[in-house]
């Protein structure tokens, strides 16, 4: 689909081959916090993912694509998830995994091509995000494709034995 595609990278369906990535990223503990995982997940668990990874937006309510660069190599995850069509909207999760691979405008394409996608062929009406107050990176990459912050979740998110606020961002199609 050429919508997906950009100048750097591009994005794709999850295929069977992506289950070493899927598995090292869901395995990683310093990730944890950005997907609200407690536990670690089995080879098992992410096939069965995996197989089912096929079924429709409308349906399972997420979609998961692949980030990756134009040598084929996966360097992150894009998702919308809580999808709802009656209401129009779709939260909207970015990673890309490598310390290497961050701050080179990878995940600015691919949360712009993810915006494209769901504003002119899901017809979504906006999108929205959740951040915690320190991750300045996040941030900076959801401000600067338009997105506003419009609300503070006090005290949301409990990690390292302390709390933080998580901020909510909007983007409204007009």
């Amino acid at each position: 689909m050429e919508t997906l595609k950009g100048e750097h990278i591009y994005l794709r369906a999850l295929e069977p081959e992506d289950l070493n990535f899927l598995f090292s990223i869901e395995n990683d503990e310093y990730l944890w916090e950005l997907s609200n995982t407690q536990t670690p997940y089995s080879r098992y668990i992410l096939e069965q993912y995996l197989e089912n990874s096929h079924r429709d937006i409308y349906e399972v309510k997420q979609l998961r694509l692949v980030i990756s660069n134009y040598q084929h190599k996966a360097i992150g995850l894009i998702d919308l998830f809580d999808f709802d069509f009656k209401n129009s909207h779709a939260g909207v999760g970015i990673l890309v995994q490598e310390l290497e691979d961050r701050s080179k405008g990878y995940g600015k394409e691919a949360l712009q091509l993810v915006i494209d996608y769901s504003f002119n062929h899901l017809n979504l009406h906006q999108l929205y995000c959740n951040i915690t107050e320190d991750n300045q990176a996040s941030i900076n990459l959801f401000t600067n494709q338009g997105f506003q912050k419009v609300g503070v979740k006090k005290d949301w998110i409990y990690t390292n034995k302390t709390y933080k606020n998580e901020y909510l961002f909007q983007l409204i199609n007009n």
